[in-house]
């Protein structure tokens, strides 16, 4: 099987809204590695975060305020400029992305996996990641079981092939209803 085709951008935050009076943009963090946003020249917007043509804009600075991120961008000189931006998606190009680890995927690359068992169940396809903060949370699409929740932890998700396309799990006691 081949693997996912990559997109051209990841997804790593959402403007809240505008920050003081010299164009920041709050930024809600949706990436694992939010230090790495200060080594960035370059970010893209764009209303959603599939968009294949996403607008450029030129980092200037990043820093960093609870659990927010505060950026400028060049092309944004005052507040007035920034209230446009609201509600956008921050994107990086993918060839930004930070390299992963061995081990660690992307999300794109584990969406429409097959999932099975360790008996060799197939239980269904990973429709979507839940991030919930202790762990995360795989959705999968299941025929037999309708939605079925699985936490992804060590305990639980045995490997993650991406060549043959497949997750092998061992499931929690009662996750499954009985037959």
């Amino acid at each position: 099987m081949t693997d996912t085709p990559s997109p051209a951008y990841l997804l790593i935050g959402e403007i809240l809204r505008p920050h003081g009076v010299v164009g920041e943009l709050k930024m809600r963090v949706l990436t694992a590695y939010p230090e790495r946003l200060r080594e960035l020249k370059t970010v893209f917007l764009a209303d959603d975060p599939e968009s294949g043509t996403p607008d450029s804009y030129t980092l200037d600075h990043v820093r960093f305020h609870h659990d927010y991120a505060l950026i400028k961008l060049k092309e944004i000189p005052d507040r007035t400029a920034a209230e446009r931006f609201r509600e956008l998606f921050v994107l990086v190009a993918i060839d930004d992305a930070i390299p992963l680890d061995e081990g660690e995927h992307y999300l794109f690359q584990l969406i429409g996996m097959t999932v099975e068992t360790e008996a060799g169940e197939s239980l269904g396809t990973l429709a979507d990641v839940m991030e919930t903060g202790a762990n995360d949370v795989y959705v999968v699409e299941s025929k037999e079981y309708g939605e079925v929740l699985i936490p992804a932890t060590e305990h639980t998700i045995l490997n993650t092939d991406t060549e043959t396309r497949r997750i092998t799990v061992r499931l929690p006691e009662g996750l499954l209803p009985d037959r």
